[in-house]
């Protein structure tokens, strides 16, 4: 299974990746072999991800970031935020995906990394960059001011947002059916679909009332209320800082 950049989603994926990113335009996924592969560099780490920057875009959630440093350019992508040609930036370390097709922005990138986000640097270590706390799954959490009230799933399997996160232990790589209304839809994110949904339960100051869900063919709206029905895991970490709580993958979606 591919890894993930970044949503996440937000979550994305956006991961983002998600609660501190609002909802926004979709990434569609590239068809066939155009799904991009994602690895570790050494280019990944540290002074690598500094620079001026010397172009950026805003498209499906993200930030688009060309740092050049050295003479040399390097395409950063993060959840969306405010930047600005000119200014001097650092980023967290992140994870490259190689022939990265944006339909949003209908163009290919040959090598982009996905950052958790900007670097801060610490005083007295000087100059030094140390990664923010990555955003993760509670970051991720779409926040919303809609009264949900939808019903709980019928079956054996069936359990509300709140009880997927109560119970995550013991649902660790178990099968789970949940029922609940789309709040946020990140598509062709590492191959997969992140669709965050919500049914009134949970608890938002702890943000178990959000639950991300991974597909990779089905996919819904935001608004629908649908049937979700995957694989529970706790504690699921992506890399690049990318850790969830509480995710469901391999779902399928029922309208």
């Amino acid at each position: 299974m591919k890894r993930l950049i970044f949503l996440l989603v937000a979550g994305f994926l956006s991961i983002t990746v998600s609660g501190a990113y609002a909802a926004s335009e979709n990434e569609k996924a590239a068809p066939g072999p155009q799904v991009p592969t994602i690895e570790r560099t050494a280019d990944t780490v540290g002074p690598s991800l500094s620079g001026k920057v010397v172009e950026t875009m805003n498209s499906g959630g993200y930030t688009y970031v060309r740092l050049e440093k050295n003479g040399k350019k390097t395409w950063i992508a993060v959840p969306e935020m405010k930047v600005s040609v000119g200014q001097q930036m650092a980023f967290q370390p992140g994870m490259e995906m190689k022939n990265f097709t944006s339909n949003t922005l209908n163009r290919t990138f040959e090598r982009i990394i996905f950052s958790g986000g900007p670097a801060v640097s610490q005083k007295g270590t000087g100059d030094k960059t140390a990664a923010v706390k990555a955003p993760g799954s509670k970051a991720a959490v779409v926040v919303s001011n809609e009264k949900f009230a939808e019903e709980k799933a019928a079956g054996p399997d069936a359990y509300t947002v709140g009880e997927i996160y109560a119970k995550r232990a013991s649902l660790d790589k178990k099968t789970a059916v949940v029922r609940g209304k789309v709040v946020k839809v990140s598509k062709g994110i590492m191959g997969k679909n992140w669709i965050h949904i919500q049914d009134g339960t949970g608890e938002s100051g702890k943000g178990t009332q959000d639950l991300v869900v991974t597909t990779t063919m089905d996919t819904a709206a935001v608004g629908d209320a649908v049937t979700v029905k995957g694989t529970i895991y706790k504690d699921k970490d992506f890399g690049a800082g990318y850790k969830y709580d509480v995710i469901m993958e391999e779902a399928t979606i029922q309208h």
